[in-house]
């Protein structure tokens, strides 16, 4: 029992991460000044760790060049105050690879490794290429489930398979799937929420700590909700989620979810200068931003 109970509150990337944005000029090239001005505001505002290049900053429109720059620019803003993981996951096995040597040779404290998405391999297939990822660096790795957008779970026979390496230790869980946290956590990881409005029923099963959208606007708040569930207070976690509900309907709640809401919110709590985002994503219209307004207002963050 003990031994569990080490597991369950080892959080290795911080208990509180936002998944960043990637900001851009009007023009579309990535703005490296505004990328460490967010970087510095996630972390001034409760998050003890970021994550960069993942599907909210915009991966599979960035090309490797520009997620390096990118990781390098967080690490020279924030590094010292939080951990720094890389999205390193694509459906190409030999760009992941690429992307994670390139994310140890700058120094990121961890790794991103979500499924790969549209090819739908095999569980053979997505093991073998966590593998070949896995073993091209000795970064820490946290794998990452979400079949809403890769098309394909990730079997717990698969998670116990990949416990062969020991970089992988956690994580970022976005089935829906709440109860099977357990399970993981039995299997030895770390998880990590990846759905904001679930992080409650996930630390309930074990989780950590939660890998965010809405901490772009609501951080600090999401991470009095963490640690007041931790220290034992639910009813005060659940008061605190009670509050964000209107922010987590605003942000994740139209189908154009993600980086433009994010940077919508960003814009609107004067951090960006603009909502700009890569097409096919489209920036939020007028009549999309005052609703975001609405619901960021009602949870008392404007």
């Amino acid at each position: 029992m003990s031994d569990r109970l080490v597991v369950m509150t080892s959080a290795p990337f911080g208990t509180m991460l936002t998944a960043m944005v990637t900001p851009f000029r009007e023009d579309g090239s990535v703005d490296l000044d505004a990328v460490q001005k967010v970087a510095k505001y996630l972390v001034d505002n409760g998050n003890d760790g970021l994550v960069v290049s993942g599907t909210t900053g915009e991966s599979p429109t960035t090309t490797g060049a520009e997620d390096g720059e990118t990781l390098a620019a967080v690490k020279d803003a924030v590094g010292g105050r939080a951990k720094v993981v890389a999205g390193v996951g694509t459906n190409d096995t030999r760009h992941s690879v690429e992307l994670a040597r390139q994310a140890e040779k700058v120094g990121a404290d961890g790794l991103l490794l979500v499924t790969p998405y549209y090819n739908k391999p095999s569980q053979a297939g997505v093991l073998e290429h966590f593998r070949q990822v896995v073993e091209a660096t000795a970064v820490p790795v946290m794998l990452y489930d979400v079949p809403g957008r890769t098309g394909t779970n990730i079997a717990l026979e698969t998670y116990s398979a990949a416990k062969q390496w020991d970089t992988v230790i956690s994580v970022k869980e976005a089935t829906g799937d709440l109860p099977r946290t357990a399970e993981l956590v039995d299997l030895g990881y770390s998880v990590y929420s990846g759905d904001d409005v679930n992080t409650l029923g996930y630390l309930a099963y074990g989780a950590v700590g939660l890998v965010s959208v809405v901490g772009h606007a609501a951080g600090s708040q999401l991470r009095s909700m963490i640690d007041t569930f931790r220290a034992g207070d639910v009813a005060g976690a659940l008061a605190i989620h009670t509050r964000l509900i209107p922010a987590f309907e605003a942000i994740m709640g139209v189908s154009n979810y993600g980086a433009t809401t994010a940077k919508a919110a960003l814009e609107l709590l004067g951090v960006l200068d603009n909502r700009s985002v890569r097409s096919p994503l489209m920036a939020l219209d007028g009549a999309e931003v005052a609703a975001l307004r609405a619901g960021l207002d009602a949870a008392g963050l404007l």
